[in-house]
């Protein structure tokens, strides 16, 4: 399925009354996790550990 059906299929299956935002969102939300996934894809995610060490960096 090409990039463009992929697009048409999450707007059609939005409800009627979906607005521009709404829209908007969504091909955001979904660019943002194809791109999560290439990086993962490529090694470049961490695992659970390395995040919550990452997290707790953050608290302190």
């Amino acid at each position: 399925m090409s990039v463009k059906d992929e697009v048409i299929k999450l707007i059609q299956d939005l409800p009627d009354n979906a607005t521009v935002e709404d829209i908007l969102y969504k091909l955001y939300a979904r660019a943002k996790i194809d791109e999560g996934i290439n990086e993962l894809d490529a090694g470049k995610g961490l695992t659970h550990g390395e995040a919550m060490d990452k997290i707790k960096t953050w608290l302190n």
